[in-house]
């Protein structure tokens, strides 16, 4: 069962960006090695629903920290949003799917958001910059594996145009990404930039409160 998708051909250039953020710009930082600690404690703090929210499976502590532990931030990207207090308040990843030929480029999608985070739009805005990042990166599609009763993300995918395949109680939705332009090749530039300020501010006041 395919829903609210378009045909490739009629996907506008900037087609999957935000015409106007509706609640102001979010601060959304790439992830490094150096961050694993971060990551591991921000998935940790996930409950029950959440974490079968974000895995697809009631994650236990044992394999959150596997999974944390394989990452890989050379090979795929991972993005996160900071609050004040440099706490890892919501995070994605963005994984290039190993095996599949250069030509495909297929990367995979996914979100978490800490529950005192929700209803801000985050877990919308990560998807936003993670589909500018994959097709400034010459990815062609994009998949998102999510739970049936994941109302939100649906939504998301579905507003941007992705085909839905319900399978149980699992859906796989499949977004096509237009080609790169120079527009989104400024807009992540500039984006990354003040997201690194935006960072190196936050820090600069800690030590200064610490």
């Amino acid at each position: 069962m395919n829903q609210g998708r378009w045909p490739d051909a009629a996907i506008p250039p900037d087609a999957c960006l935000p015409a106007r953020p509706s609640r102001g710009w979010v601060p959304i930082r790439r992830l490094k090695p150096r961050h694993r600690k971060r990551v591991l404690e921000h998935l940790l703090a996930l409950d029950g629903a959440d974490r079968s929210l974000r895995f697809g499976h009631l994650a236990s502590d044992e394999r959150i920290l596997h999974y944390v532990g394989q990452l890989d931030f050379e090979r795929d990207e991972l993005f996160g949003i900071f609050d004040r207090r440099l706490r890892l308040v919501a995070m994605a990843h963005l994984a290039f799917i190993a095996g599949e030929p250069p030509a495909a480029g297929i990367s995979e999608f996914g979100v978490s958001v800490l529950t005192r985070q929700r209803g801000q739009g985050l877990g919308s805005r990560l998807f936003e910059h993670s589909v500018m990042h994959a097709r400034n990166r010459g990815m062609s599609k994009m998949l998102i594996h999510l739970a049936r009763d994941n109302a939100a993300m649906l939504g998301i995918v579905r507003r941007a145009g992705a085909s839905i395949e319900f399978e149980g109680c699992d859906v796989l939705a499949q977004l096509p990404l237009p080609a790169d332009t120079l527009g989104s090749q400024i807009a992540e530039l500039l984006g990354q930039q003040a997201a690194e300020l935006d960072y190196r501010l936050k820090a600069r006041v800690l030590r200064l409160n610490g």
